[in-house]
């Protein structure tokens, strides 16, 4: 219920109504193909840089959408922390379930460009749905940590854009992980969205997996969503005082 009533105020009264979920993704696919694949002229691992990037962007947009949404979530919904008992918990996770809403629309978009390249998935695409779920699991366990620290620090809020702009340059969204030199990759691979942007890659172009970042990330994931879980709990029953 609370994913639907986000959802309906976010494209209450627009005219494009859920159209706007899939301009983002494509606008920025077309802004870093101009930028970094015809002016930069980054390598795309022999497939088409608009298809390379879009790849990307969905595990990334999805992350970075769910974790803005869930550390936001406690502060913009005040008014049920302070009248109404319910597990707090559901406040992040249904801006979890938002984006997930809107990386299945921007996936309808992506096929279209697929089939425009003429470069449909094979078989691989089946394992999208739990590469999907891990994103999921990584962004609600950072989404909760924010969360529950910008009820504390109202800083926090201001902080979170700017994490996700670094975080992007610092994931292979817009560049190849081949580009970064290997003795550096380790370093690369201590990011969970690099095993799962690769992975995504992986499984819808059928680029080669590097199964090391994507185990990395698959160990990641479940750690940082019970690092949530527990300081989000711990820190629960403050809320309603300091909101």
């Amino acid at each position: 219920m609370l994913v639907w009533r986000d959802i309906t105020v976010r494209y209450k009264q627009t005219v494009m109504g859920a159209v706007w979920a899939v301009v983002q993704p494509v606008a920025t696919m077309l802004i870093f193909t101009l930028v970094f694949g015809r002016l930069a002229r980054l390598p795309s691992d022999g497939v088409p840089y608009p298809v390379f990037v879009y790849a990307g962007l969905l595990p990334w947009l999805l992350f970075s959408s769910a974790v803005t949404h869930a550390s936001l979530s406690l502060i913009n919904q005040a008014h049920l922390l302070t009248k109404v008992y319910f597990p707090r918990l559901f406040l992040p996770a249904a801006g979890v379930g938002v984006s997930l809403v809107d990386f299945t629309l921007s996936f309808g978009v992506y096929c279209g460009l697929l089939a425009w390249y003429d470069r449909l998935p094979g078989a691989g695409v089946l394992a999208l749905p739990p590469l999907v779920a891990l994103t999921a699991a990584t962004a609600l366990g950072v989404g909760l940590l924010l969360a529950s620290l910008t009820v504390q620090y109202r800083d926090v809020k201001h902080v979170v854009p700017f994490l996700m702009q670094i975080w992007l340059f610092l994931s292979p969204v817009v560049y190849p992980v081949t580009l970064v030199p290997e003795h550096w990759r380790w370093l690369l691979n201590l990011n969970p969205l690099t095993g799962l942007i690769g992975a995504h890659r992986s499984a819808l172009l059928g680029l080669p997996l590097d199964a090391g970042a994507l185990t990395a990330a698959a160990a990641v994931a479940p750690a940082v969503l019970a690092l949530g879980v527990w300081n989000f709990r711990r820190m629960e029953r403050r809320f309603a005082d300091v909101v």
